[in-house]
């Protein structure tokens, strides 16, 4: 690294891909994004709250309790006395984080940066072996976790799962009242803590892609990323104020909740609803009960809102954002119609650490992703990297300050970054005005008979039929027409008992869009196989077809 690095540990320096795989980095886009050279981002989210007089100011409200950014400062720094006092972590180390959405988990996060730690968050639904796979992965040795969900983190933590020999680690449990509990070693430590003097370039944290395409990827983020992100889509897209309150499904450990729930609100002085349990209706009557204005979820979770508005006041909102999977147009009109507010799409991905086009108020198409955001530039090439003409299919690239880096993965590093761009293997056309039109993933395009189809399109199509509440359609191996399309419909309770015909829902969609690119297949299924994040999971439905 060119500043000199404050990790003892040079673990994640060691297994950062070469610096000539690396994606361009631009900083110099905006002036926001000129941070120096010696940075440590929870100093600059949290102790300049408190430093510039907003310590009272409500950070988390969470089942019925208010934590102030004072109250999150201080336990922070006693979690960080801990870390370094009692469980010996030094500068580098990796510490995995397993918590619902929770303030103690964000107080850990804090507090692992601030020692000088590299955050490794999990989701709370992650088996035992799951888990093990990422502490394998990223060498951790200790783990901070809620007690209510110890157990399998303490299987993979503790014991090799596959051998059950015994390993060399520390789990340590929060929201615990055993004596030794993290708050009973938080007790006696000072509330004042000497943040970690790491760099701009230092790795903060260890984010693993959510398996939609099957084995999780370690991403490395810095210190100035987890600041950038804040820096540009939510300062010039989001726009937010000290006063707004953000509420959302996803878990922390999703990035796209990292800054949704986090990052975001902190950087602006604003607060945020924790919700351990954000299920589209705990998420709704959770909106009509405090209040909040700013909704981070799915598309999924829109969806299934929508039928419940009729009997929930969602009007404190004020801005709502997807991400996750593309926001299909029946879902964001519907929304609009019911609730008079835009939803702001975006796609962004683990690599990239969060959104890089997007599009808010009038400036939102209906059906596009929107633009690149201001840091961000974007373009859709053809598979030898070759920049097509607006109109034209191929594949997306983007680069701007945050950008791909594999832990230890070359391979996988020289596939993402092309050229200096990182290509993320979106197919998407741009029009004539620089807006991005999603088509599918660059796997999930269809060619059958030498027609291109993107699943998505007969996805939406079928959308708007008023039996289907949600759908999946992949391609099939076909003799005669190479692929053949397939669509796996979820029908709405009240279509269950007396299902469409099917021949019915293949018309329909030949009246939606062009006839060859309705599903020569069709078959009802209960659920579609989603990642803990919500993402759809077609590699799992290709799977299980013969």
């Amino acid at each position: 690294m060119s500043e000199r690095s404050g990790h003892v540990d040079t673990f994640c320096a060691d297994n950062l891909p070469p610096r000539e795989l690396w994606p361009q980095m631009d900083y110099g886009s905006l002036p926001d994004l000129a941070y120096p050279a010696r940075l440590n981002c929870a100093a600059d989210l949290l102790d300049s709250v408190v430093n510039c007089g907003r310590g009272d100011a409500t950070v988390f409200l969470y089942e019925g309790s208010r934590w102030t950014y004072r109250d999150l400062l201080d336990a922070a720094n006693q979690i960080a006395h801990v870390l370094v006092e009692d469980l010996g972590v030094v500068p580098g180390n990796r510490v995995l984080l397993r918590a619902p959405n929770t303030p103690m988990l964000a107080a850990c996060w804090f507090a692992v940066l601030k020692a000088g730690g590299v955050v490794v968050s999990t989701m709370p639904l992650l088996r035992p072996r799951e888990i093990a796979y990422t502490v394998d992965r990223a060498r951790i040795s200790l783990a901070l976790t809620d007690s209510r969900v110890a157990e399998d983190c303490e299987r993979a933590m503790l014991t090799d799962v596959s051998t059950d020999a015994p390993k060399g680690a520390r789990v340590v449990h929060f929201n615990s009242e055993s004596r030794n509990g993290l708050e009973s070693l938080m007790h006696s430590k000072p509330t004042t803590f000497d943040n970690c003097d790491t760099s701009a370039e230092d790795v903060a944290l260890i984010a693993f892609t959510s398996g939609t395409t099957g084995r999780a990827k370690g991403t490395m983020h810095t210190h100035r990323d987890v600041l950038a992100i804040t820096d540009c889509f939510a300062r010039y897209i989001l726009k937010p104020d000290a006063s707004d309150l953000f509420c959302g499904s996803p878990p922390l450990a999703f990035t796209y909740a990292l800054g949704g729930l986090l990052l975001f609100p902190m950087r602006f002085g604003a607060s945020t609803l924790m919700l351990e349990q954000a299920s589209p209706p705990n998420l709704i009557r959770a909106i009509q009960k405090y209040r909040p204005t700013v909704c981070f979820t799915a598309p999924t979770a829109y969806r299934a809102m929508l039928g419940m508005l009729s009997d929930f006041d969602v009007s404190s909102l004020r801005k709502c954002v997807s991400a996750g999977e593309t926001l299909p147009a029946p879902t964001f009109e519907a929304w609009e119609a019911a609730t008079g507010i835009r939803i702001i799409d975006g796609i962004g991905a683990t690599e990239m650490l969060h959104i890089f086009i997007s599009a808010c108020g009038d400036d939102i198409r209906a059906g596009s992703t929107g633009r690149a955001i201001p840091g961000y530039e974007a373009r859709v090439v053809d598979e030898s990297g070759t920049p097509l003409p607006p109109g034209e299919i191929g594949l997306l690239e983007v680069r701007g300050p945050t950008g791909c880096r594999y832990l230890d993965d070359v391979e996988r590093q020289r596939a993402y970054v092309r050229d200096g761009w990182n290509r993320t293997g979106d197919s998407y056309r741009m029009d004539e005005d620089g807006y991005f039109w999603y088509q599918a993933r660059s796997d999930d395009m269809i060619v059958s008979s030498g027609y291109n189809i993107a699943a998505p399109e007969v996805e939406n199509a079928l959308l708007t039929h008023p039996d289907v509440h949600e759908c999946a359609v992949i391609g099939l191996p076909d003799s005669e027409r190479g692929s053949i399309v397939k669509a796996f419909v979820v029908l709405h309770p009240h279509a269950r008992d007396n299902p469409p015909a099917i021949k019915a829902l293949q018309d329909y969609v030949k009246a939606e869009i062009a006839p060859y690119k309705y599903p020569r297949a069709i078959e009802f299924v209960d659920t579609l196989p989603r990642t803990d994040t919500g993402k759809l999971q077609r590699f799992r439905l290709r799977e299980a077809t013969p």
